[in-house]
């Protein structure tokens, strides 16, 4: 089972924040917290990520298995938002055990493959002399010498166990599966479900081009613009995220 944080309290159909590549649940405290007030919110570290299994496999179907293992666990059904990867997964996860969803937020993520490759982050973060890391900052200042965006640095080293010397990444899979992370699954199969798509306004992530795709998979597909914000668009605007997040659980519930 997924390593996953919970907040509010359990009632009503729970709602499922999974997050991106190198993310964790815990990137998502300060809106869970928020979106606690009116919904029982779970949190996952997905498969290879934080304190959650660790696996040779990563493809869309098995981070989708995970997600229904844990929907189960509370209740088999619940809203679930899902951002870059974890968007991947969660759509997924409609589209494969659409029972379990009772509805489905997207963030700034379509279901095709993408051409950019996230090697250069796993390849800096082995770059890292963990003997040398006595404390987050000295990660920061060695990850700083291959990673240029601060936000970026701080973020890797929030999945970095400085006790234990050790990132709570599982590296080797990631890299292995990277093709798999970067595409879409083919599957034979709709959501016909509540579907927002979420897109920065400074994001190139959801193009026009994508929305055929889009709305062939997920027939009631809508979708919303946040202007300011780019691809992570939760940490660029968490408050406008938030707000979007309640509204479209609010006419969906």
């Amino acid at each position: 089972m997924l390593n996953t944080l919970t907040y509010g309290t359990p009632q009503g159909t729970p709602l499922v924040i999974v997050h991106g590549l190198f993310g964790s649940g815990r990137n998502w405290g300060v809106i869970a917290r928020r979106l606690a007030e009116e919904h029982f919110v779970l949190t996952p570290d997905m498969r290879n990520h934080g304190d959650s299994p660790q696996s040779d496999s990563h493809g869309y179907p098995d981070l989708a298995a995970d997600l229904a293992e844990l929907i189960d666990a509370h209740g088999g059904r619940a809203h679930v938002v899902g951002h870059s990867m974890g968007g991947k997964a969660a759509m997924t996860l409609a589209l494969m055990h659409p029972e379990k969803v009772a509805s489905l937020l997207v963030a700034d993520i379509a279901p095709v493959a993408y051409g950019h490759s996230q090697q250069q982050f796993i390849d800096a973060m082995r770059e890292v002399d963990l003997a040398q890391v006595e404390r987050r900052s000295d990660a920061v200042a060695q990850l700083a010498e291959h990673v240029e965006d601060k936000a970026l640095q701080s973020f890797f080293t929030q999945s970095l166990d400085v006790k234990a010397k050790k990132w709570k990444y599982n590296l080797d899979a990631l890299e292995a599966e990277m093709a798999k992370i970067l595409g879409f699954p083919e599957i034979d199969g709709e959501y016909t479900g509540p579907t927002l798509f979420l897109s920065g306004g400074q994001s190139d992530y959801v193009l026009p081009e994508h929305r055929d795709t889009i709305r062939r998979l997920f027939p009631k597909a809508r979708f919303a613009k946040m202007p300011q914000a780019g691809h992570w668009l939760h940490a660029d605007d968490p408050r406008g995220f938030e707000a979007s997040v309640r509204a479209f659980l609010s006419a969906v519930s």
